[in-house]
């Protein structure tokens, strides 16, 4: 440890595959599937790519690619929403390719819509999703080959796929290869192989280029039998690349994750800092206090699992939607049991709801089966959320903040003296890191284009955030496309995922 590895952000470090699994995690969820989706189709592209001899090289950005293909669902899960309704259910109906997937789109004025009319409405989200995508990647210090893939993910043989409509050889190889990987693990688990090879067999030439579809014909069973017999660590192994060996920074998970609900920008953020203070604050040392961190850092993991409207709904939850809250955690513990490092921080971050008196989820620990980690984790995320904004209630002044705590202590579902750490903390100036001022020396944003950027990282339109900063509305315009060209972005996700890296949140 050198001597500028003084604040929990700096000791939070992990290896990169781990993080990359961690958000192939998400993404699962993210999209409906199992989470071992990505998993298993980075070693179907893998396969693919080394069947069509085209060597390791496209194998290793197949695979990279392939972890990370869904890393940009958290950021445009609020458009398909308002697009489907349900954005968990129905981006899985979109990709097991159901009849009828797109049926929620009469709501949009789309009735009897055509392919291309369908297309129109999802591209704005194929842009979110791909910047992102290639955004992580950049972070993550991946190959550019994996970057470029990510940008056009989305991408068809003939031209007809998301976001830049590129064609044949302008695709980048390995977007053809996670493609048709991701096809066949998703088809043939739902439908079977036959029907699988049939549907694969109908988009080739289309969708695919017809040499590789063959390839996937000819070798899908032996694959298949293959992947059925590897045990996940086996599968861990062999996609691993020099690149994933690297370490990175577990506040890209957050920043990810938080990108689902705008209006949780930077919340996973804040309560890792506050349970850090809280951490200092009651003597821990410097190992408990990174622990915990980390766990706050990603403790919402399983927030992916739930469709946007329930967490935007404005009343009282039916016991079913209740239910698939209550399973965030849950999601979350399994998340430890696939990321490698950042198992132990996963566990602790389970933890995050549960309460001293056994009224939490999704255990209903209780007493001395809550470690003073858990404590401060819990504790943490109630003192944050509180204290802002969320659909079905206004946030929290720093007094009534401190008012409910204290209460909640009282009534023995909080640790008193985690309560007053935490409010003692509180006001401390934050501790800015090495690596923060100098990326922030890096890229300079004005006062107001910080405001700006802050208003629309959280979901404001450009006319909400002029009211907000009494501005006019060309002159919020000016400041986004200002920010945009600094950031070298094009949409409000990927420039808030960037700003939140680079410490400009």
């Amino acid at each position: 440890m050198n001597g500028n590895e003084n604040t929990p952000a700096e000791r939070a470090q992990v290896r990169a595959y781990d993080a990359i699994r961690a958000l192939a995690f998400v993404g699962d969820l993210s999209m409906g599937q199992p989470t071992d989706h990505s998993l298993r189709t980075a070693w179907l592209a893998a396969q693919l790519a080394l069947a069509a001899g085209e060597g390791d090289a496209l194998a290793a950005t197949s695979a990279q690619a392939a972890l990370l293909r869904w890393s940009g669902c958290t950021a445009n899960a609020a458009g398909f929403a308002d697009m489907l309704g349900d954005d968990v259910a129905g981006r899985e109906a979109m990709l097991a390719q159901r009849q009828g997937w797109a049926q929620p789109l009469e709501r949009q004025g789309l009735e009897g819509a055509t392919q291309g009319e369908i297309k129109g409405a999802i591209r704005p989200l194929a842009q979110i999703h791909c910047e992102v995508s290639g955004e992580v990647a950049r972070i993550l210090h991946l190959t550019t080959e994996t970057e470029a893939a990510l940008r056009h993910i989305f991408e068809a043989w003939d031209g007809s796929g998301m976001p830049d409509g590129l064609a044949g050889a302008a695709v980048p190889r390995a977007v053809y290869v996670v493609s048709l990987a991701g096809d066949l693990e998703i088809l043939s688990r739902v439908y079977g192989l036959p029907q699988a090879l049939s549907l694969i067999a109908a988009q080739a030439g289309t969708r695919y280029p017809a040499d590789l579809a063959a390839l996937v014909a000819k070798h899908a069973a032996h694959w298949l039998e293959g992947l059925a017999t590897r045990e996940p660590a086996g599968l861990d192994e062999s996609i691993q690349t020099p690149q994933m060996l690297a370490t990175t920074s577990t506040e890209l998970i957050a920043d990810v994750i938080d990108l689902k609900l705008p209006w949780m920008t930077g919340y996973s953020r804040a309560v890792a800092s506050a349970a850090a203070a809280c951490s200092a604050r009651l003597g821990a040392d410097e190992a408990s206090e990174a622990r915990v961190y980390a766990a706050a850092l990603i403790h919402g993991i399983g927030r992916a699992a739930v469709p946007n409207a329930i967490w935007n709904s404005p009343g009282r939850l039916s016991a079913a939607e209740w239910e698939k809250v209550r399973l965030v955690p849950y999601w979350t513990a399994r998340a430890g049991k696939q990321t490698g490092t950042l198992a132990q921080a996963a566990e602790l971050a389970s933890y995050a709801y549960e309460r001293l008196d056994g009224s939490g989820y999704f255990r209903g620990a209780s007493g001395q089966a809550l470690s003073l980690e858990a404590r401060m984790l819990s504790a943490a995320v109630a003192f944050v959320a509180l204290g802002e904004k969320r659909p079905w209630r206004d946030a929290l002044a720093p007094g009534e903040v401190t008012q409910r705590l204290r209460s909640e202590a009282n009534q023995g579902r909080f640790d008193a003296e985690v309560v007053e750490a935490l409010i003692d903390a509180r006001d401390a100036p934050p501790r800015a890191t090495h690596a923060t001022r100098i990326r922030q020396q890096t890229l300079r944003l004005s006062a107001r284009e910080t405001d700006v950027l802050r208003a629309i990282s959280r979901g404001a339109s450009n006319k909400e955030a002029a009211r907000a900063l009494d501005l006019s509305p060309s002159t919020v315009r000016t400041h986004v496309e200002s920010v945009f060209r600094k950031l070298e972005c094009s949409t409000r996700a990927a420039a808030t995922l960037k700003a939140s890296a680079l410490g400009l949140l």
